[in-house]
Order: C-alpha cells, then structure tokens, then sequence
C-alpha cells in the first residue's frame, strides 16, 4: 500500500462504474461488481448497477489517489497481463516487491514515447519492505538477477514472484508507516482493519477458484445471515485428534489430510436459505447444509427400520411417530442414557437400543478423498461430541475419483460410460474386476476398457481349461506332491493365500486381484511348463481351482458361484466357503525358485551369443567350440555357492555393522572405512576396486534391511547346485541340449573339464552361477562326460 507507484488496467477489458450505494461508485469488471451485489455492496442487492460501460482504455492516465500511498497522486497505466477473473481486473503497482509491476514499468519507462504521455518518473520506484538477503528493493534485485528482459517473460516472471513473495510475507520487515519494524505477515491484518475502520476500503469475497453450478451459471460469494459451527474449540479438537489417531486410515495419505485439516478447520458455515433439507430446530428459517447434515446417520441406520417399519424409504406408516422420538429417546439409545418417559413400548425402545449397540461402533467409512475437509471431518467431531469413545469410528478408506481410458470423464467430449453401460458391454464381473484393476491410492483410478474385455476372455479361458482338466483330457498324476515343481507351486498357492488376504483387509484390491489372480495364475503356468511331458499333481490343481475361485469371490462373485457349483461341484455357495486355509510360506523355497528362473534366463542369453560367437568364428567374450560346424548340444553350468575374496570381507563387516533388533546398518561413514581399511588394497588401483565394491556392498545392505541377517551370510540359503541338480530335466528342455551338469566352481578337476573355456568359469559367483557350451567332440575330449 505505501509503495503504490500507480496502478494497472487492461486496456481492452470492459469495465463498469458502479454504484454501491447512495453516495461510493467503484470502477471494476462485472463479474467483481455481480460478487459485490451479493456481498450487499450494491445499490440494488444482488444486481449491479453500472452507470457508464468503460474500457481500460478511457481508464488510462488518470490522476488517482491511493490510501496509505506516499505519492499524493498516481496514474492508471496499462499492463497486458492482468488476469480478469480474479480480483477487481484494476491492480496496484508496488515495483519494489512486485517483479511484475516492476518489469510493467521498467518496459514503459524503456519506451520513451509511452514516458512522455503518462509522465511516469524514476523516483516513482520507493524501496518499503527490506527483506533479508534481497534488500530494500526485491523486485528490481530479483529480475536482475535472473536477466529478465520485459514483462513478456512470463516463466522467469513466475519464479521471481516465488522468491520475493513467500520471502517478503514470512521474512520481511516493514520499513515505514504505522507498523515500521513489524514483520510484513504481522502488519498486513493490521493494515487491512485500519483501512476498512476508515472507510477506504471494503472486504470483498470471492470463489478461489472458478465455480460452476449445475445450471451452467459462474458462481459468486453471497453475503448472508447464517449459522456456524466452531469446528476448532480447543477441547473438541483433542477430542477428534484422540479419535484420528485410534483410527485406520488405510494410507498416510489420508491421515495426513485428516490432520491438515483438523489443523486449519475452526468456524463452518453449517446453514442455507433454501433447498431440501432439515430445519434448523432453533431457527426455522434456515436448513441444516448439506454436507454438515447426515454426519451420524450411520447411527441412524441401525434403528430406521424399526422406525419405518420395514420401508426402505419410509413412505408408509412406521410404528413409531415422528413426534415420539425425543432427546431423551436418542440419548437412551445412543448414549446409554437413563430409560425414558416414553409412550413408546418399552419393548421397541429395548430393541432399537439392542440393534445400535450390536451394530456400533462402524468399522468402516468408504468415501471420496474430496469429502476429508468436510463431511468426514464433520462425521469424526460430531460422533466424539455426542457418543462415548467406545461407539467411535474405527476406520475411514478415501479413494480418489475414476478416469475412462487414462482421461477425465465428460460428457461433453464424449469420454463417458454409466455403470449400467459397462455391466451390459462387459459384464458385470468383468467390469467389477477393470474396477479393481483400477487403482488403489488416492490418485485417480483408471478405468481401461481393454482390461474388461481381457477380462472376459481370461475367465472365459479359465473355465475351458478347468472343464477340459476335469474331464480328463488332460491327464494328471495321483499321490501326494513331491516333486520339486509340485513344492514350488504349493508354496506359491500358500503366499497367494496370505498375501491376497492382507490386500483385501488394507482394501488394496488391485494389489489383491495381482496375489490372488494375475501371480497365481502365472504360477500355474510355469507349474505346467515344469512338468514338461510328466503330469501335474491332481491333488494340487483342484486346490489352485479351489483356491482361485475363493479368492476371487469379492471381485467376481457370479463367476466364481459358477465354477463352484458348475464346474467343481460343490454345495452350497463359495461366497459362505471360507477363506482357504495356507500352509505358512517358504520364503527361501520362493527365492530358490526365483534363482532358477533367472538361471534360465541368463544361461540361455549365454548360448545364443556362443552359438553367434561360434557362427562368426570369432575369439574373445563368448567362448568359441572348438569344431565351429558342430552344434552345441552339451551344457556345464558351475555354481559357486560361497563368497570368498573381497566379497566375503565385506560380508563380514557388514555382518558386525548390522543391528538384528532394529534390522538396521551402522552410519554408512562408519562402514566405508571399514571397507576402506579392510578391504581396499592401495597397493593395487583402489578406484576400480571401489567402483567394484561399493556397489556391491550397498545392494547387500539393502537387502539385509528388506530380508534380515541370512543376507549377508556367505552362502545363498538355498542350495544353488541341489536346486538346479533337481531340476535338470527342465534345464535341458528350456535350453534345448542334449546333455547338462552342474559343476563346482570352487572343484578345480570340474573346472578343468571347461577345457579352453576356464576363463568363463572363474565369473561364477553366489546367485550367478557360468556357463559353457560344446558340442559332443568337445565333451568328450576333455572328459566332462566322466563328471557325475
């Protein structure tokens, strides 16, 4: 205010003078004047009344007075930038602490032609907040440091304003005026009551963002007689804090949005004029607002149909009149209050009071996360206000709102699909189960119309290939599972079972479909690959059928009541079978598993770039067969199941800088110079030897955190050559050789049987097993074929 060097208007804005009472006019837009009618600031409530339509144009060059400001006059001049629907569309100029009035000014005082016609001077620029390490004038210091050309700059313009606004609120001192010496956050309220007590200003409201109501019309801030609630009192705040933290929210997420708001919400406005809704008991002229009304009606719930006799809707006659049900009534039956004087039977008051405390405390509240900030906070203070603490909530999941195909839903771009929609296109499980695939945070879920469809198909596939098992035309094996593949899958059938279970208490249902479906069915698959020409267990298939169906009952519940009774079998409905029972997992047999998929991986990636080594006739990398016509048919793969060398050093270290209790490491400076001092050869080129090392340290670091001590021990917990010594058969057929074994690295006879190929041997390492490739002639030359 005290540094107003004139003030801005967009020339080609229409503006209006007009009267907000018998005696002010103000010059602004319209739509700041319709914002002010409904704020009482206009000579006729609630339409504005314009005397002369102007433009920024006949604005430009007048002689202004400004409170508070230092110069006894100042002139309106033009600025290109002005936004018009925020504020009045008329803007001070402060160029001290403003980068964009600032720069406005600096282009026009640039311009000699524009200097000469508005008279604007250079003494006009006067320094008022001094803010620390930007000084007296912000703006100037800020855009000359960021080289900022003109007004046109609107991104280096945006991070100027970042750097003198926050900093100038939070860190200024004001310089002159009434207040020198205060900070600026401090004197601003100051300020702004001492012009509005003198009569040179007016408060003004207005939507902070653009608000559009369902009849298409802009909305405005209305001034009204209304009704508040003191959300914030210190004593009911504790209340609804003690309350949060008793609460499961499902995700930090949500609690933090719970305690922000519970931080700033203090008076709500909790009545309206007109609408549907409930009177406001003391006051009839009002109704209780929409999202303040209703915070307790899950309590009601649990007595409206005694009340409404039966009727849903309530629409008939109920067994209780209106007129009965009275405060001591509700505290009767809410709040364990003394028995009432009732005409009511007593035996209706002893059932409606038997129902609430059966069904109270709620467990769970599912809502929008658009609702934390009000309904949901209003339903956490209401309830802690009126019901004792063991009838408060228990939990609330927020979800955020639904996309169509990766866009916001609208109808007037087309990208739009009711429910009922996507039940006859789909299906209603398949679109249930797209639903679930959505997303499970408080970001927007996404619903992909291709994952319906998939859906489809996948069930559809599903039930054809159970049917098709069932009757026989696959083949299984009888007898109790005791293969090494029959181990894994049942393993991973006892994860799907925990880890689907846990999904669905945290409400994570994609998380639950991925365990209890998409994981399961891919470890069927691989079962199915892994017994390659043998058969499956049949007493494990119908477990996995067993399984799969239970546990996706709560997605797809009409599928799965049909391969239950249809296809399996069974009696009764799967919705009341149960959760399956698991076996507790094997995490080592899990991760033994994983190693020998990844072993599959890596050893076959091996052989093609041998068979392309041996194709090229080239030396080096990948070893070359000795008869490069033949082809490699005979695989040795060596495992070197221990750490030694320097990786065993660290281990060590790193298993005396590991806190077990905490599953924690020791400061990663402590641990460096460990390695540094017991590791680090400075004899040899200690910068390769730690690019090698650290990295190798830090992975196992990570690990042990995730997993425990076992990380760090210096051999795998699973049996690297057991387990690939099992599975062999599969090895040789996902390989495509005729002839494999497995070998010790550490054996130096094995080693030799590698023949020119020994250099490869040595690049085994626990978890990483080497491979090399012959052909027949090469096998028995170095007489591999002797090894067992």
């Amino acid at each position: 205010m005290y540094g107003q060097t004139n003030c801005w208007v967009l020339p080609q804005e229409n503006y209006g003078a007009y009267e907000i009472n018998d005696t002010d006019v103000f010059i602004l837009t319209e739509r700041a004047a319709l914002n002010l009618a409904y704020q009482k600031l206009s000579r006729v409530l609630k339409k504005p009344s314009c005397l002369v339509e102007l433009t920024g144009y006949d604005l430009i060059g007048l002689p202004l007075k400004s409170p508070l400001s230092f110069n006894e006059v100042i002139y309106s001049l033009p600025m290109l930038t002005i936004l018009t629907n925020k504020g009045t569309g008329i803007v001070t100029s402060v160029p001290s602490d403003s980068p964009d009035d600032y720069m406005a000014l600096h282009d026009l005082l640039s311009k000699p032609a524009l200097r000469a016609k508005y008279g604007v001077k250079d003494e006009w620029v006067l320094p008022i907040i001094n803010i620390p390490e930007i000084g007296d004038k912000s703006a100037e210091t800020v855009c000359t440091n960021l080289q900022i050309k003109s007004q046109n700059d609107k991104d280096k313009l945006a991070e100027a304003k970042k750097l003198t606004y926050l900093k100038g609120f939070t860190e200024g001192i004001m310089l002159v005026g009434k207040f020198k010496g205060k900070k600026v956050q401090d004197a601003k309220p100051l300020i702004k009551d001492q012009l509005v007590d003198a009569g040179l200003a007016v408060l003004y409201s207005e939507p902070e963002t653009k608000v559009m109501s369902k009849s298409g019309d802009e909305c405005v801030v209305a001034l009204t007689d209304q009704w508040f609630i003191t959300y914030g009192e210190e004593e009911w705040k504790r209340a609804a804090e003690d309350c949060l933290q008793m609460m499961n929210t499902y995700s930090m997420e949500t609690r933090n949005a719970f305690e922000h708001t519970l931080s700033w919400l203090n008076q709500w406005a909790c009545s309206r004029s007109f609408g549907l809704g409930t009177s406001i008991p003391w006051d009839q002229n009002f109704l209780v607002e929409s999202l303040s009304d209703s915070t307790l009606y899950m309590a009601f719930y649990t007595v409206a149909h005694i009340l409404q006799n039966g009727d849903m809707y309530g629409s008939g006659a109920g067994m209780i009149r209106t007129d009965q049900m009275t405060n001591a009534v509700w505290d009767f039956i809410f709040c364990n209050g003394p028995v009432p004087e009732s005409d009511i039977p007593s035996s209706l008051l002893a059932k409606m009071k038997q129902e609430f405390e059966y069904w109270y405390p709620f467990d769970l509240r599912v809502s929008g996360k658009d609702l934390i900030q009000n309904h949901l906070i209003f339903c956490i203070y209401n309830h802690v206000a009126l019901l004792p603490k063991h009838h408060w909530p228990r939990s609330f999941r927020c979800n955020g709102h639904l996309m169509l195909n990766s866009e916001k839903m609208s109808k007037s771009t087309g990208n739009f699909m009711t429910l009922c929609q996507a039940i006859e296109m789909y299906s209603a499980d398949a679109t249930r189960f797209a639903l679930a695939d959505a997303g499970d945070s408080m970001d927007d879920a996404n619903f992909v119309s291709d994952t319906a469809n998939s859906a489809v198909l996948r069930l559809t596939k599903e039930i054809d290939w159970m049917k098709e098992v069932l009757a026989a035309k696959s083949p299984l094996r009888g007898g109790e599972p005791s293969t090494y593949a029959d181990r894994v899958f049942a393993n991973e059938i006892n994860f799907a079972i925990r880890e689907t279970k846990k999904n669905y208490e945290a409400f994570m249902f994609r998380e639950a479909l991925k365990t209890g479906f998409y994981d399961l069915q891919a470890a069927r698959d691989e079962y199915r690959f892994s017994c390659g020409a043998g058969k499956m267990n049949q007493e494990l298939v119908m477990k996995f059928m067993d399984v799969q169906t239970r546990l996706l009952v709560p997605i797809c519940p009409h599928y799965a009541e049909h391969v239950w009774n249809d296809i399996l079998k069974r009696s009764g409905f799967v919705v009341k079978a149960g959760w399956p029972v698991a076996d507790e997992p094997d995490p080592n047999l899990r991760k033994a598993n994983k190693y020998l998929q990844e072993t599959i991986v890596f050893v076959r990636k091996l052989l093609q770039k041998q068979e392309a080594g041996s194709k090229k006739g080239k030396k080096g990398g990948a070893a070359v067969s000795a008869s490069s016509a033949s082809k490699l048919t005979i695989s040795l793969i060596y495992v070197n199941e221990l750490y030694d060398g320097w990786k065993a050093k660290c281990l060590n270290i790193l298993r005396l800088k590991f806190n077990v209790e905490t599953c924690s490491f020791a400061p990663n400076e402590e641990i460096d110079i460990a390695i540094n001092m017991a590791v680090i050869d400075p004899d040899s080129d200690p910068k390769k030897m730690k690019k090698e090392c650290m990295p190798f340290v830090r992975f196992k670091m990570d690990e042990a955190v995730k997993v425990g001590p076992q990380a760090l021990d210096l051999r795998l917990p699973s049996g690297e050559m057991e387990v690939l010594r099992e599975n062999k058969e599969l090895l040789k057929r996902q390989l495509g050789v005729e002839q494999l074994k497995i070998l010790d690295a550490r054996n130096a006879s094995h080693v030799q049987k590698a023949g020119s190929h020994q250099h490869l041997v040595a690049q085994a390492s626990p978890g990483n097993p080497a491979a090399v490739f012959m052909t027949e002639t090469d096998f028995f030359s170095v007489g591999a074929h002797n090894i067992v």
